[in-house]
């Protein structure tokens, strides 16, 4: 990284001892397969997957970006029908075909029509420049997609909900904040991804850790204003060493190898643009006084990310419950059979009591 080491929770962090399982043993950690994507040439894949009748590939409008997702269709899908709907709201540095394209089409599985999208600036989504992380974008991002799934026949206007995983949770706290629309949240390993970046990945520094960083955006964006070349900052760490936290050795594994690697997800963002806005903004700003949904908080025991779920679950005041899993990491709900079953297992009895036609009219 250009002009010093980045407070960013992907480049950097504590050792942290490897505990593996619980009393019952080691977890088999052999991830999910991820849904299958719609085919390039079409818009339906019918019979994805058991219990899911078709994803369609949409595009819909954010202002002046073009949004591309996958609509997941459960089975027996009737199109004069009225569904619940869930927005899946992907990780930073993640796009739609992986996590939140999963937890969508388990949703649908379920009965709920499911939306994963890319967000703006990235994927296959529109925004120039790209490979922006913006967060008030990212928060437009989730109010766009209640938006198109507003206008959809078949899916009830009144019971709309949101699932996001790491920052993809923290985004979608700070939509729901503002957009009543959203009438029940569960967050999955919940980041807060503007505190983590200034406090690091286990919030052990002060705020004020971040000017270094900051010094060093100042100089860089001088240097691109003077013709340099624009410089990237990883999500992920590429070369995982012994002081690499344990949730970012095994987000290497997942990002950047066959497990779930995708094309469309190149682990890096804009350094100068992305880091700037980060470092400013905080999902949880007054989630006190205007958070009033209900919201499910899921996350691992033996997560390094586990403080923000907790802190998020101190500060609502809304109903909530927070569920920790023994022996769960960061990763493990990204893709692992017994983690995402175990989120998937508090979401969709949540989502089905608070997304009722009863509850939400």
């Amino acid at each position: 990284m250009p002009g010093g080491r980045s407070r960013s929770p992907c480049l950097e962090g504590k050792r942290v001892p490897r505990r593996e399982g619980g009393a019952g043993g080691t977890p088999d950690r052999r991830p999910l397969p991820r849904p299958r994507g719609p085919p390039q040439s079409g818009q339906q894949d019918l019979g994805t997957s058991e219990g899911v009748n078709a994803v369609q590939k949409v595009t819909f409008p954010n202002g002046s970006v073009s949004m591309a997702g996958n609509l997941y269709l459960p089975d027996g899908f009737d199109p004069n029908g009225s569904y619940p709907a869930v927005v899946a709201v992907h990780p930073g540095g993640g796009v739609k075909e992986q996590t939140a394209g999963l937890y969508a089409g388990k949703l649908a599985e379920q009965g709920f029509v499911a939306l994963a999208f890319d967000a703006s600036f990235q994927g296959d989504s529109g925004g120039e420049p790209h490979h922006l992380e913006d967060p008030a974008a990212r928060v437009e991002d989730v109010r766009a997609a209640v938006d198109y799934l507003q206008t959809l026949g078949y899916v009830d206007a009144e019971r709309i909900g949101g699932l996001g995983v790491c920052a993809g949770g923290g985004y979608l706290v700070n939509a729901a904040l503002t957009d009543y629309r959203i009438k029940a949240l569960t967050t999955v390993s919940a980041v807060n991804i503007g505190t983590s970046f200034r406090r690091g990945w286990y919030g052990t520094d002060s705020d004020a850790a971040a000017v270094p960083t900051l010094q060093a955006v100042a100089q860089q964006r001088t240097a691109e204003a003077n013709g340099a070349d624009a410089a990237y900052l990883p999500y992920v760490p590429a070369e995982p060493d012994e002081n690499t936290p344990r949730d970012l050795v095994e987000a290497n594994d997942y990002y950047l190898t066959p497990r779930a690697q995708h094309p469309n997800a190149k682990n890096k963002f804009l350094f100068t643009k992305s880091v700037s806005r980060i470092f400013t903004f905080d999902a949880f700003h007054l989630v006190e006084e205007l958070l009033t949904q209900p919201v499910l908080i899921v996350a691992g025991s033996d997560a390094g990310s586990l403080w923000m779920s907790t802190e998020l679950h101190g500060r609502v005041r809304s109903p909530k419950k927070l569920v920790v899993v023994e022996g769960g990491t960061h990763m493990d709900f990204y893709d692992v059979p017994k983690y995402v079953d175990r989120a998937l297992a508090e979401a969709v009895p949540f989502f089905r009591e608070n997304l009722a036609a009863t509850a939400a009219n």
